[in-house]
């Protein structure tokens, strides 16, 4: 790993050690123990379930981000060994395997992938802006809270506005690309090849045939989300109403967009204890319920996640060389 992605690791590690040595340090490991022994574990298994579901949502709604007549195939391994990889690997590296993987199986192209999943981020970052925006009307949340809503909001409007600009007019977007950048054939040359390939990326969205697919898709995968937020919620004994799973949702939503350890340790079980604050639920057992529903998430993933890996003949080595290749590219 090159010294300036070693550096962005530990800054996640670092962010991660921090958040839990703070989160332990202000409960009662006893309470929180009891707490855990006292699992539904039929209703956590649905939870888990429910979230195996989650993913063949998420990749059936993938196939529309790609141009038509692509034919993607593999779309639900491909996932499945992305989120592995963001669980084991630094950087959030699963995001790029996930693409080589769509890119080697379906014969796309690497690049092509890649642009289908930033048009995937953008509409999660809206669906948890939405999900923000209802809740602020449903429930009381901090004011320090609305503000930090109000930043994604704008980053994400932000970056729908880029995109929306490079789909409807990329040659005004290549025109302003050569003025700006003709001094340096090389580098224009490079940012012409990307924004080419992005433009291409962004054909499925652009296509009215995929519109209706991607909204049912996308409607789909965060009304799951929320059921196997709500399940693991009644597998730990609260009685909470559904908007605490939706508040937990997003709250992790959010979270998981802060630098941390692989698998998003620390981030997922600050964001799970703020929000289930706003319900009034102790720390110990806000924080237990962390544990508990991080791990329903990051286990079976993860197991699953290792086969696919062998099946598609893909070694960790191979995504972290993937990685180092991509981000020098």
């Amino acid at each position: 790993m090159a010294r300036k992605h070693l550096g962005k690791a530990l800054i996640g590690v670092g962010v991660s050690a921090g958040l839990l040595a703070y989160l332990l340090s202000t409960v009662d490991l006893a309470r929180m123990g009891a707490h855990l022994a006292r699992t539904n574990w039929g209703y956590l298994a649905a939870s888990v379930c429910l979230s195996l579901l989650a993913v063949w949502v998420r990749a059936w709604r993938w196939r529309y981000l790609f141009p038509p007549g692509a034919h993607p195939s593999h779309l639900f391994s491909a996932v499945m060994i992305g989120y592995m990889a963001n669980n084991v690997l630094p950087l959030r590296a699963g995001e790029l395997v996930r693409g080589y993987v769509a890119a080697k199986r379906g014969r796309q192209r690497f690049w092509t992938a890649i642009a289908t999943l930033v048009v995937e981020r953008v509409l999660d970052a809206l669906a948890v802006v939405i999900i923000l925006a209802g809740l602020l009307l449903a429930i009381s949340v901090p004011a320090q809270l609305k503000w930090g809503a109000l930043a994604f909001l704008t980053l994400d409007l932000a970056a729908m506005g880029v995109l929306t600009t490079v789909a409807l007019a990329p040659a005004r977007c290549r025109n302003v690309v050569t003025r700006l950048f003709a001094r340096w054939p090389n580098v224009e040359a490079k940012l012409l090849g990307i924004l080419e390939t992005f433009t291409l990326g962004l054909q499925g969205i652009r296509t009215g045939s995929h519109l209706f697919p991607i909204l049912v898709g996308s409607v789909g995968l965060w009304v799951t989300y929320a059921l196997v937020t709500w399940t693991a919620l009644v597998a730990a004994h609260f009685q909470l109403p559904l908007a605490a799973a939706w508040t937990v949702l997003a709250f992790v939503g959010l979270g998981v967009s802060l630098p941390s350890a692989p698998g998003f340790i620390g981030v997922f079980q600050a964001a799970t204890v703020l929000a289930l604050a706003l319900f009034d639920v102790p720390r110990s057992e806000a924080l237990s319920f962390s544990f508990l529903f991080h791990a329903s998430q990051f286990i079976p993933i993860t197991l699953i996640g290792w086969v696919f890996l062998l099946t598609e003949q893909i070694s960790l080595s191979q995504a972290t060389t993937i990685e180092d290749q991509s981000q020098n590219a």
